[in-house]
């Protein structure tokens, strides 16, 4: 299986209000398979990360059909990472006066798509 890496195309969702470690988890799963395998896998996961995943790889294949002209059919998840996003800092009121801090994590997520050569 060759992946044509000169046509990849990408998406890219921003500020996902979701741990980049729990997205990474499930982003491992459908790396290098194709577009209709990682679409069963993700809609049959127990994971709340799996929704904004299935919305970049919806928009990275549309944009390959649009922009390229390719078949979603013959596409690829050649590379899908997390990268981390702002913390927002919260604080919770405790005992005596005390105030801990609560953060809640942001993450990027980008998933490309490549087409396979057919030999």
């Amino acid at each position: 299986m060759a992946i044509d890496t000169t046509s990849e195309i990408k998406a890219i969702a921003r500020y996902i209000r979701t741990s980049p470690f729990k997205v990474r988890r499930v982003l491992d799963q459908i790396r290098g398979k194709s577009y209709q395998e990682a679409l069963i896998l993700l809609e049959f996961m127990p994971y709340r990360a799996c929704e904004p995943i299935v919305k970049v790889l919806r928009s990275a294949v549309a944009n390959a059909e649009h922009n390229a002209g390719l078949d979603k059919s013959k596409l690829v998840v050649s590379q899908a990472y997390a990268d981390q996003g702002p913390v927002l800092k919260r604080f919770r009121p405790r005992a005596q006066g005390r105030a801990y801090q609560i953060r809640k994590p942001t993450c990027h997520i980008t998933v490309v798509v490549a087409p396979l050569l057919e030999n």
